[in-house]
């Protein structure tokens, strides 16, 4: 089970375009984006740790993204 709302999830499948999403749906896409913000969240506290900071900054994630 996912972290992250669903409400959200729902809305941002709706503004898409979608008229109804299903509960799987929403579990599936809440599912795979919990799983690419723990990648970058890893990558980003690489970045800071190489840094020598205990703090990931916004810096941080972006280049987590560039390099995932």
């Amino acid at each position: 089970m996912s972290e992250i709302p669903k409400a959200p999830i729902a809305r941002i499948i709706k503004e898409s375009g979608a008229e109804r999403v299903s509960e799987d749906a929403k579990e599936a896409l809440a599912a795979y984006l919990e799983e690419v913000a723990r990648d970058v969240a890893k990558e980003a506290n690489q970045v800071a740790k190489i840094a020598k900071r205990k703090t990931v900054k916004a810096d941080d994630i972006k280049l987590a993204i560039k390099n995932l």
